[in-house]
Formats: structure tokens, C-alpha cells, sequence
């Protein structure tokens, strides 16, 4: 396949994400069609794997203490939210894709329509949102996550539907959310079940009488 060119003069997007994203779609353009089939799938399947690491994690906290379940119950919110927060953030951004200016078919296939903007990446968003989440459940479990995230945001460039800093700033913006609302949510979430666990029965004392 020959260069696939992309005319920036009308996006407002930094001149160095530009030129890396024509590299990395020079480089796709030219990769063999496997590597491009596992590409197009990769970028939307990396996110259910995430998911499910994210659930293999929690099930290792479930049944701890306390703090362990609660940290399980939460991790999954901050996800949800960081997903909802770079939706908006498109709204406000407004950056075009880059894909609607190239001038040869892309690896994934279709462009997506006018209106879903680029900055930042939901999928990136989302894979940094999980891996963080993980990796607060699981340290060993978070360094796989935190490597597919990577490798799922790169993905979105090789593909050709973002800049290399819409899915900088959605990795980044996904674990900040993740790494800002954990704690408040994880400290709620124990209180109220300390509220709910009942109450533990008096116990005999050996030199008279009882205590709790």
C-alpha cells in the first residue's frame, strides 16, 4: 500500500501528535494484512479484556475484609465516570479525526461519522480507567492491565481514528479520574457497611463477667 497522507492544514492539533500519527499509519498502511486484521479487532476486543481483568481482580478482594470488599464494590464507578467525563470533553474540544482528512482507507474500516470528535480517546480513557482500577485491586493482575491499556490506546492510532495525544490525554485523564475518586468512594462505601454488619455478641471474660 502506497503513503496514506492526512492534510492537517485545518486541524488544530499539535504539529508533533500529526507527524506521529503519519508515521504510525505509514507504518500500518504497509504492514501485512494479518498484523492489519489483528489490529482492526484488537482495538475493540482490548477493552473487554480489560474489563474482564478488572473482574478477575475484584473477586480476589471479595473475600477479604471490609476495606478489601469495599475497594471491590467501588473500582468499577470511577470507570463509568471517567467514560461519561471524556464524552463531555469532546463536546467542548470539538477536534476533528483525524481520519476524515486521509486520503486512503483506514485499517479500521469507516471513519466515525461527523460529531463524534477526537480529543480525547473514549477507548484509551476507558482501557486507563480499568488498568489503574485494577491495579489498586491486584498489583500483579494491574501490570497486565496496565500493558494492554497501552498497547489498546496505540491501537486506536494504528487504526487511524485518533492522534497520538487524544489517547495520551485519554490514558492519562482515565487514570486521574480513577486514582482522585477511589479513595472518597472506597472510605463511604466501608462506612456504611460497618453500619450494616452485625452486631458481635458479647464475649465471656475469665475473670468475671462479659465484654464486647
Amino acid at each position: 500500500m502506497g503513503r496514506v497522507m492526512v492534510e492537517n492544514g485545518t486541524i488544530d492539533v499539535p504539529e508533533i501528535s500529526a507527524d506521529w500519527y503519519q508515521d504510525v499509519v505509514d507504518a500500518a498502511a504497509s504492514s501485512p494484512e494479518p498484523v492489519r486484521w489483528f489490529a482492526g479487532h484488537f482495538t475493540e476486543g482490548a477493552i473487554v479484556l480489560l474489563g474482564l481483568l478488572l473482574l478477575a481482580a475484584a473477586l480476589t478482594r471479595l473475600g477479604g475484609g471490609q476495606r478489601d470488599r469495599a475497594l471491590a464494590l467501588v473500582a468499577p464507578i470511577p470507570v463509568v465516570l471517567a467514560y461519561g467525563g471524556s464524552e463531555w470533553l469532546k463536546t467542548i474540544v470539538d477536534q476533528d479525526r483525524p481520519c476524515r482528512a486521509a486520503t486512503q482507507a483506514i485499517i479500521a474500516g469507516s471513519c466515525p461519522p461527523t460529531g463524534d470528535w477526537s480529543f480525547p480517546s473514549n477507548h484509551s480513557t476507558v482501557a486507563g480507567a480499568l488498568a489503574v482500577a485494577t491495579l489498586l485491586l491486584a498489583r500483579r493482575i494491574g501490570l497486565v492491565a496496565l500493558a494492554l491499556a497501552a498497547l489498546a490506546a496505540f491501537s486506536r492510532v494504528f487504526v487511524g481514528v485518533h492522534y497520538p495525544h487524544d489517547v495520551v490525554a485519554g490514558l492519562l485523564f482515565g487514570a486521574g479520574v480513577v486514582l482522585l475518586l477511589v479513595p472518597p468512594l472506597r472510605r463511604a462505601v466501608v462506612v456504611l457497611l460497618r453500619r450494616r454488619a452485625p452486631a458481635e455478641p458479647p464475649v465471656a471474660d475469665p475473670i468475671g463477667g462479659t465484654r464486647r
